[in-house]
C-alpha cells in the first residue's frame, strides 16, 4: 500500500515538474523573470498586486521596478506551482525513508531549516538565510549518501534537496537580476529534478520493467544520448539567458546572410562577470551573441545524429520500436521548432514549445534507462 501511494505521488510529481518547466520557459521568454522584485513574495503579497490601491502601495514600496499586473501573475504562480512539487518532493521523501534510522527527523528537520532560512531571508537576514540553507542541504546529502542503495530513500532525498537548490536558484534568479549562469542553473535544475522523479516513478511502478537482455546494450547509447542532450540544454539555456536566440537574425542555414559572421567565443562563455549586473536584455555585443547562438547550432547537429542512431537501434529492438518511434518523432520535432524559432523571429508558443519538447526527450531516454532495469525498492 506504502509502494502504490509512493508510486502514485511520484507521477503526479512528475507531471507537475513538466507542467513547472513549461509555465518557467513561458514566464522566462514572455520577460516576466523579474516581474515581482522580491522574493518568495511578490511585492510584498502572497499573490501579486491587482487592485489599483494595492498597486500604488506596491509602487511606493518598489519604486525600482513599476507593477505590471499581466506579467507579476506569471511569475508568482510560477513560485506557486514550484512550491507544490516541493511538497510532493517532501512527501515522497518521507514515504522513502520511512523505516530508515531517524529517516523521517532528518527529512523533517532540514524541511524545517529551510523554513526557517527563507522567513530569515524575508527579514533580510540573508548571511544567517544562507548558512541555514547550505546547512539543511549538507545534511540532506549526508543522508542520501548513507542511505544509497537502499531502495528509494536515497534518491528522493537527493530529489529533495535538489528541489531546495531549485528554490535558492529561483531566488538568485531575482536578487541577482537574471544572471545567465543562474538561469541555466535553474533550467537544468528542473530538467534534473524531472528526471529523478521520472526514474522514481517507472522504478516503482508494478511491472514497468522490461526484462529485454538483448536491449541492454543500448544503455551505454541511451547514456551517452542523455549526456550529450543536457549539453544541448544548457547551450539553448545560455542562448536564451544571453538574449542570442534571434543573434543570426531570421537567417537559416545562414547567420546574418553569411556562413560564418563575425564571433567573439571568448566574451561569450564568460560564466561569471560578478553581482550587480542587470542581464535583463543581455549585455553582450553581437559576435559575443552570435558566437552563443552558433555554438547551439553546431552542437544541435552532433545530438541530431547521435539521436537519430539510437532511434534506428531502438525501432530494430524487439519490444522497443515504439519507443524508437517516439524519439525519432520529438528529435524530428524539436529541429522544427529550433529552425521555426529562428525563420519566425522567436514567436512566445514556438519557444516554449520548444523548451517543452527538450523535457520530453528527456523523459524518453530517462523512461528507457529506468526500465532496461532490475527492479529495486
Amino acid at each position: 500500500m506504502e509502494t502504490r501511494w509512493f508510486t502514485r505521488i511520484a507521477w503526479l510529481a512528475v507531471a507537475l515538474a513538466l507542467i513547472v518547466i513549461v509555465f518557467g520557459a513561458f514566464v522566462r521568454l514572455s520577460h516576466a523573470g523579474l516581474s515581482c522584485p522580491d522574493w518568495p513574495t511578490c511585492y510584498g503579497r502572497a499573490t501579486w498586486p491587482v487592485q489599483s490601491h494595492e498597486i500604488d502601495r506596491a509602487n511606493q514600496a518598489f519604486p525600482q521596478r513599476a507593477v505590471e499586473v499581466d506579467k507579476a501573475w506569471r511569475e508568482q504562480l510560477h513560485r506557486h506551482l514550484a512550491a507544490g512539487l516541493g511538497v510532493l518532493a517532501l512527501a515522497l521523501a518521507l514515504l522513502a525513508t520511512r523505516t530508515r534510522g531517524f529517516g523521517w527527523a532528518v527529512v523533517l528537520g532540514a524541511s524545517a531549516v529551510v523554513a526557517v532560512s527563507i522567513v530569515l531571508y524575508m527579514g533580510r537576514h540573508y548571511e544567517i538565510s544562507a548558512i541555514l540553507a547550505g546547512a539543511a542541504e549538507a545534511a540532506l546529502m549526508a543522508a542520501a549518501w548513507r542511505w544509497r542503495g537502499s531502495g528509494m530513500a536515497a534518491l528522493a532525498t537527493v530529489t529533495l534537496a535538489v528541489v531546495v537548490f531549485q528554490a535558492m536558484l529561483g531566488m538568485w534568479t531575482v536578487t541577482w537580476l537574471l544572471k545567465p549562469i543562474v538561469v541555466v542553473g535553474h533550467l537544468l535544475g528542473g530538467m534534473a529534478t524531472f528526471a529523478l522523479l521520472g526514474w522514481m516513478a517507472w522504478r516503482t511502478t508494478a511491472g514497468a520493467l522490461w526484462q529485454r537482455p538483448q536491449a541492454m546494450r543500448l544503455r551505454p547509447l541511451l547514456g551517452a544520448a542523455l549526456a550529450l542532450l543536457s549539453i544541448q540544454i544548457a547551450l539553448g539555456g545560455w542562448t536564451s539567458a544571453n538574449y542570442a536566440a534571434l543573434a543570426c537574425g531570421v537567417d537559416f542555414p545562414t547567420c546574418l546572410g553569411r556562413w560564418w559572421p563575425a564571433t567573439d567565443f571568448g566574451e561569450a562563455f564568460v560564466l561569471w562577470r560578478g553581482i550587480g549586473v542587470d542581464y535583463e536584455g543581455g549585455v553582450l555585443d553581437l559576435p559575443s551573441r552570435t558566437a552563443i547562438h552558433l555554438s547551439h547550432r553546431l552542437f544541435a547537429i552532433l545530438v541530431l545524429g547521435h539521436l537519430l542512431v539510437v532511434s534506428l537501434r531502438l525501432v530494430h529492438t524487439p519490444g522497443l520500436a515504439r519507443w524508437g518511434w517516439a524519439l525519432g518523432l520529438l528529435v524530428g520535432a524539436q529541429v522544427a521548432l529550433g529552425i521555426g524559432n529562428v525563420v519566425y523571429g522567436l514567436p512566445l508558443w514556438m519557444a516554449t514549445a520548444h523548451n517543452a519538447g527538450a523535457a520530453l526527450l528527456v523523459f524518453v531516454l530517462v523512461t528507457l534507462l529506468a526500465r532496461l532495469r532490475t527492479a529495486s525498492l
